[in-house]
């Protein structure tokens, strides 16, 4: 049976569903660290090593977890995924001490991703006229589980406490993992390699694929952009002399849903028009953004202006990038992966720190000055870069 005729417009959307809610999962924490601190009797310095060390395991789980998926049955990699983070969340809503927490937290990063197990597997899925679109229904749903997530959870923790909204994850993560289970279809590995020669082979593609390092470039330099701004977006709202606090800064995340609910648009115009139209385009925009946040960011409606045009262009570029590089190779679409991401966030730690280092010596102005640099870098790095004789077809 051909891969495409099993992906019906239901299992796509599936995917997205399922990419969203196992993201999420990496995002609970953040509004209710105040309130695992005071359990505990914290610092907020200690209670902060909570988000460090769950984005340190999601970024080893990327580079030593997600190349699994091409040298593994893609379906059982996922499912088995799936209930080690529902252990991982109970061993957060268990925790006697913030030690405990700290831990608990760090494997719930490493097996947070399920997401971009599932991301390959729908591209391997999908017939290659049809790859940009599905990419872009799949993260839209990984988008907007990372924009509503912290919403979810500080609802929940204030009505029935910061444990709560752990066991809840871990009850839909359990749930998740049987309905996965019953949906996705078998896929046999790609190829079989030992678990050496898998992550030797990511150096070699590196080497060997253009396409792909121009392409994570491109998104390194994106996500810095968008980690300069939702850095210190907080810090900038409380400077204002209204000083506006967290609630009016998850206000904006509800705001960047626009972006999210584009992303098919943006994936079906890459099957028909080409990647690097959509590349130039995203990166322009933001490009404008930050022109935008920087000459009107001292008035909400010229953040929300900024904050649509962001993210518009950061999920746009992102997309595009993605259904390049899976067109790449077919065998190695998971490895492919764990290259764009790891370089992706990378560039977003980088961004976040040039953000925080600009805002504590020149101010607004000098996070916009950062978060417009890097898109206008990103913009020369394409037009430097050799253009194909044609925009290449997408492989099956």
């Amino acid at each position: 049976m051909d891969s495409s005729s099993r992906l019906s417009p239901g299992l796509v959307w599936l995917m997205a569903l399922a990419s969203g809610l196992a993201v999420a999962n990496l995002y609970y924490h953040q509004p209710l660290l105040g309130d695992i601190g005071r359990t505990f009797q914290a610092s907020d310095r200690a209670v902060g090593l909570v988000a460090t060390v769950s984005q340190v395991g999601y970024a080893l789980g990327l580079l030593l977890i997600v190349p699994l998926g091409d040298s593994l049955e893609r379906r059982r990699v996922i499912v088995t995924m799936t209930l080690l983070v529902s252990l991982a969340l109970m061993g957060v809503a268990l925790a006697p001490n913030l030690s405990t927490v700290v831990l608990a937290g760090g494997l719930v990063g490493v097996t947070t991703v399920v997401p971009q197990l599932l991301v390959p597997f729908a591209a391997h899925l999908a017939a290659p006229e049809q790859r940009g679109r599905v990419v872009g229904q799949v993260m839209s749903g990984l988008l907007i589980g990372i924009l509503l997530s912290r919403t979810a959870a500080g609802f929940v923790g204030v009505q029935f406490g910061w444990r709560s909204m752990f066991w809840c994850a871990a009850g839909l993560m359990l749930v998740l993992a049987g309905v996965l289970r019953l949906t996705l279809p078998h896929q046999p590995a790609s190829a079989s390699w030992s678990y050496p020669a898998l992550l030797r082979s990511l150096v070699a593609l590196v080497r060997e694929e253009p396409v792909l390092r121009l392409h994570s470039l491109l998104g390194a330099l994106t996500f810095g952009s968008f980690s300069a701004f939702w850095s210190t977006l907080a810090l900038h709202l409380h400077a204002l002399p209204q000083h506006y606090g967290a609630r009016v800064a998850g206000l904006f995340g509800v705001v960047g849903v626009a972006g999210a609910i584009a992303a098919p648009l943006v994936g079906r115009y890459s099957d028909t028009r080409g990647d690097r139209r959509i590349n130039a385009f995203s990166l322009g925009v933001l490009l404008v953004s930050f022109v935008v946040l920087g000459v009107a960011g001292r008035w909400l409606w010229g953040l929300a202006l900024g904050v649509i045009l962001l993210d518009l262009g950061a999920q746009a570029n992102h997309i595009s990038n993605q259904a390049r590089v899976y067109a790449l190779r077919p065998e190695a679409r998971s490895r492919l992966n764990t290259v764009y991401m790891v370089t992706y966030f990378v560039g977003g730690a980088l961004g976040a720190w040039l953000g925080s280092l600009a805002w504590s010596n020149l101010g607004w102005t000098g996070v916009c000055a950062v978060g417009g640099l890097l898109p206008l870098v990103g913009l020369l790095v394409l037009g430097a870069a050799a253009p194909p004789r044609q925009e290449e077809q997408p492989r099956a």
